[in-house]
């Protein structure tokens, strides 16, 4: 876009936003025909501007170049005040149901394009990498591949993997990799995981996918998955979903089961770990996460470049008092990772040295 490589991205350094929460995907994805059994993504391009996000062969949604143009991104990024974008799979793309080899190649191939962003816009984007869950041996391959990459901060996964739990012993290993490579495990839900009856109502994006995301939060908790990983840094998408409105039944659950009030294993005490985004359109919701989580256990995100952005981006944030704001935008995420923008030629560094 003109205009968009001459203004000088360091006049964010102080203020500018860090969005935690965006989705990429390459228009040239790759050709999985090798694995005919399986439903893959494919863009299906129809002007210079405009595509068809193609699923299985089906029409899934629409997408535009915001998706994959670099140049698109930071048109919009320098004029909603945004320094750094972080880049996410489309979870459609997660395929966990497919071949593990299959989805292995397509992670491995968006991965490679998120680091080609990355290279040519250091200061600028960020990434959060993909990974075939079904199979955690090659998802930790692939992510300490991602780890080992300039502006890799972590990486995305589903809420689910195939019917099996994220608290299942199997990813154990996985989540330990990721605490020792100091990854963000950024949990967003996919729509294929979403409960029929809320689909079939027209309600998935307003509560299956809120929903979704508060029972596996839930299950992480109550399953003793949490204990098992203590160091594991978990980022709930959509402000965690329904997971704050339950968290005190979950706690009185857990005291009429004979849990001593005092417990370290109280829910509400092991939520505290976890962290989530802003993305709740309702600022009640916010405060709520922001109860529950802590106020440095909160990032900015927006889901952009789709609908469900806020409009304008930092809307749900813009009027918390200025310390709690500045946090959400930008310090709670620099805390992890150092700080996001800088001279150097890599102004990200390898998240795996934190």
């Amino acid at each position: 876009m003109p205009g968009a490589r001459t203004i000088n991205a360091h006049r964010f350094a102080r203020s500018g936003l860090v969005d935690v929460h965006t989705h990429a995907i390459d228009e040239d994805l790759p050709d999985l025909q090798a694995y005919p059994h399986d439903r893959w993504p494919s863009v299906d391009r129809t002007s210079e501007t405009d595509a068809h996000l193609m699923f299985g062969g089906q029409h899934y949604r629409r997408i535009d170049h915001r998706c994959w143009s670099a140049d698109a991104r930071l048109t919009d990024m320098n004029r909603e005040g945004v320094a750094v974008q972080v880049l996410s799979p489309i979870p459609v793309t997660f395929c966990y149901d497919a071949s593990a080899a299959g989805a292995a190649e397509l992670a491995a191939a968006q991965n490679e394009f998120f680091a080609r962003i990355v290279r040519q816009h250091p200061t600028r984007f960020a990434a959060l990498g993909a990974v075939a869950l079904q199979d955690p041996d090659r998802a930790v391959d692939e992510m300490r591949r991602c780890m080992g990459r300039p502006g890799f901060l972590g990486v995305e996964i589903g809420t689910q993997v195939c019917g099996r739990e994220l608290g299942d012993e199997c990813f154990d290993r996985f989540f330990a990799v990721a605490a020792e490579l100091g990854a963000l495990v950024l949990v967003h839900p996919s729509d294929q995981d979403l409960l029929p009856r809320m689909t079939r109502a027209g309600i998935g994006f307003g509560a299956g996918m809120p929903v979704e995301t508060g029972i596996a939060a839930a299950l992480l908790i109550t399953s003793g998955a949490l204990q098992r990983r203590p160091d594991v840094r978990l980022c709930l998408a959509h402000g965690a979903g329904t997971l704050p409105a339950m968290i005190g039944r979950l706690d009185k659950g857990a005291l009429i089961a004979g849990m001593a009030s005092t417990s370290p294993e109280l829910p509400s005490r092991q939520a505290a770990r976890l962290w989530c985004d802003s993305l709740t359109y309702h600022r009640p919701a916010l405060l709520a996460a922001i109860d529950v989580f802590g106020a440095d256990h909160v990032v900015l995100g927006s889901d952009y470049p789709f609908p469900a952005m806020p409009d304008p981006i930092e809307d749900v944030v813009a009027d918390l008092p200025a310390d709690l704001r500045h946090r959400i935008g930008r310090t709670n995420v620099e805390g992890i990772h150092g700080a996001l923008l800088g001279s150097g030629h890599h102004a990200l560094p390898a998240a795996g040295r934190y």
